[in-house]
This record gives structure tokens, sequence and C-alpha cells, in this order.
């Protein structure tokens, strides 16, 4: 059982109790779209004036629309609901230390507009290229955008708004929500990467990772981290340092550094980076600024056989770290997101082979899967950071 603290803690009042039947509602009407308001009334017991006082507010603030009726049980045919998609309501930016990425959503997740640039290491010129693409795509949409959702690799303290440390660009405590909330003149919500990723698993994930109380998203990509659900909700820690495992010892000699410069890290044996210097060496072809994992995924699904081993002595390590994970948090699952998803028919035996010989018996292991967020999972996590405060009950701490 949570132990309540009594600091923050509020008395349950009238408010509240609407405030929890109103995300009960929408949320339904997100799962179960088109669906009546007799349907939501049987499923939650609630009264049908209830129902109907709470999908008019719905409909009022531009959440919920009808679309027709559905079929008779032997009175009036029923109206159906189902989320109002028709303009875009968010902004999410996925800054990477390849590419920044700015796209607008719909309510439920759909990508309306995506632009792309180089990131630059200096934050000034980036964030100013992300404002100026922020403004046209609020203006393109006739002011529709609430939020902007930003997801950075690296520390970030959500609380404060600012950039703890990004170790790809040198950033130290950049301020970026101040930055870019004045710029643009909308609210700005920023997360950790892996944090965003692991949030848009929790609300647009398969049912399996999202019906999971407790899960953890590997994120790899240029480095690895992982974002960590715990009973519903992002488990951030002290100043969002929560989940930086990236960092966690786990051998020697990695064929690339770290990100932060140590080549004992198991970032620096499980990354992106990694399986492409691992290939590199294989192969014996030169480093080319042109090949990078995508190419190499290509290649491995090719049947390339030197970027089939990279990719499997790749998993191998990545499994070692899951391992860990499993021993010490004993998740119900653990979802593994990024490119690396594509060949994940490749990769799997290895990964698998590895976390069964290091969970001891009798320990709990737990379900290993795929992420089925698509392409470019950073930036379904920025825009989720948004999103998900639509669907989250406004209670939750």
């Amino acid at each position: 059982m949570r132990r309540l603290d009594l600091r923050k803690t509020q008395a349950a009042r009238l408010n509240t109790i609407r405030d929890i039947n109103r995300q009960i509602v929408l949320n339904y009407v997100r799962e179960r779209e088109p669906i009546s308001r007799a349907e939501i009334a049987r499923e939650t017991e609630l009264q049908r004036s209830t129902i109907s006082a709470i999908v008019e507010a719905l409909t009022a603030e531009g959440l919920v629309e009808e679309v027709g009726e559905g079929e008779s049980t032997g009175g009036r045919r029923p109206t159906l609901l189902r989320l109002r998609t028709k303009e875009a309501i968010a902004v999410g930016v996925a800054i990477t230390p390849s590419c920044t990425t700015v796209a607008s959503s719909d309510l439920a997740g759909r990508i309306v507009e995506q632009e792309e640039f180089p990131t630059d290491p200096d934050p000034d010129k980036t964030l100013g290229k992300v404002s100026s693409l922020i403004k046209t795509l609020s203006i393109s949409n006739h002011g529709s955008i609430e939020a902007v959702g930003i997801s950075l690799p690296g520390l970030v303290d959500p609380s404060t708004g600012n950039a703890v440390y990004v170790p790809y660009f040198k950033w130290r405590d950049i301020p970026i929500t101040k930055t870019i909330s004045t710029a643009v003149g909308l609210p700005v919500i920023i997360d950790n990467d892996a944090n965003a990723v692991a949030l848009a698993e929790l609300w647009f994930g398969r049912p399996e990772v999202s019906d999971a109380r407790d899960f953890i998203l590997v994120l790899v990509a240029e480095g690895v981290g992982t974002g960590i659900i715990f009973d519903g909700q992002v488990y951030r820690g002290q100043r969002g340092a929560a989940g930086e495992f990236g960092h966690m010892v786990i051998g020697t000699e990695a064929p690339v550094p770290c990100s932060c410069g140590n080549l004992d890290c198991w970032e620096a044996f499980s990354s992106e980076r990694a399986a492409v210097a691992r290939y590199v060496k294989l192969s014996g072809t030169a480093p080319n600024d042109q090949f990078g994992f995508r190419e190499l995924v290509d290649l491995s699904l090719q049947g390339e056989p030197h970027a089939e081993s990279a990719l499997i002595e790749t998993a191998h390590y990545l499994g070692i770290g899951i391992s860990n994970l499993v021993v010490g948090f004993s998740p119900e699952a653990v979802v593994v997101g990024g490119e690396m998803v594509r060949a994940w028919s490749l990769v799997k035996d290895s990964l698998m082979e590895t976390i069964e010989h290091s969970i001891r018996r009798g320990l709990a292991s737990a379900q290993i899967m795929p992420s089925t967020l698509g392409e470019k999972p950073e930036l379904r996590g920025a825009l989720s950071l948004v999103l998900a405060s639509k669907f989250a009950a406004a209670f939750a701490a």
C-alpha cells in the first residue's frame, strides 16, 4: 500500500471527485472510441446525468465530439463519442545528439506537421531554431497549440525546467523552459528522453505495457537511457536524476567511450555507437559519417554477416544491463525502444539468452518486449509530456 504523505495530500472534496470522474470518462472515450454515453454509464456505474454533464463539459473544452449514431438495442439509437482530432493541440521537440525534430500533433498523438534540423552544440542556436519552428507551427494551426513538450538526452529537472547536464553538448544548467516559453508564449514541459518515452509507452504503448503498473523502458540510441514507471507514474528521483543506468559499470575496454568519457559504462557497450564501431572493426571498413546505425540495421536485415554479428554482440551487452534492472527492480516488463527494434528478430535470442543466464533461479523475471511506438520514439515521448496531462488524473502526484 502507498503511504500517504501528509505534507502533500489533500482531503477528497467535491471538486476532486468531479476531476476523477472527468478523467474516467475521457479515458473511456480515448481507449474505446467510438462509444456512447450509455455504454460509459454501464461500464463505470456512474449516473447517466453525471456522464451527460461530463461529456457536455469535455465537448465544450474541445476534447470530445459526437460522430454519428450506433446500433439500437431496442430503444433510440445511441450517439457515439470520440476524441476531437480536427486540429493540432501540442508541439513536441525531440533534441538528440545528431538532430532535432519539431512536430505538431492532435489529441490522439497523430503527427500533423514535422520539421527536422541538425542539432547545434551551441544552445542559443538550437533553442533559437526550435523557437522559430514552434512559432511557425502555432501560426499554421491558427492558435490551437496549447503547450510544448521537449525531450533531451541528459539530466533534466522538470520542476525547474532546466537542463542540468547534457553530456553530448556539455550543456549545464540551461533554462530550457524559460527560454522557449518566453520566446513562443506557450507553456513548456521538459524531461529526459527516456522518461518521456516511458510516459509515451504508459499512455500510448501496447496494452501489455500500458496496463502494467511497473515497467522499465530501455532507450537504445546514441546513448542508453532508462525510464522507470512505478505504480503507473514516472519515477524521477531527486532533481530528475533517477534512471541514469547507462553509466553503470558492466565491463572494461568498451568499443566506444560513454558520453561521460569512460570505457566501462553500459552505454559504451550497448549504444548505437558501440554497434557501429563493432561493425567497422569486423568489416575492416573506414569510419564514415554517412554510415550510421540505421544503415547498420538495414545491412543486418539484408543478411550481411558482419552487421548481424555487430548487432548480436551489442544485444548481449544490452542483456547484461537489463538483467541488472530485472534483478534490482523486479518489474512486470522491460520495453526496449529505438532503431534496434527493427532488428528484433535478429537480436532477440542473444538478448534473452543473456538475461535468462544472469537471473538466478527462483527470482522473478520480466516480460522483455520491443516498443511499438515506431520511429522517433523520443518525439512521441516529447508529445506525450503534453498529451498525457490531458488524460492523467489531476490529483496524481
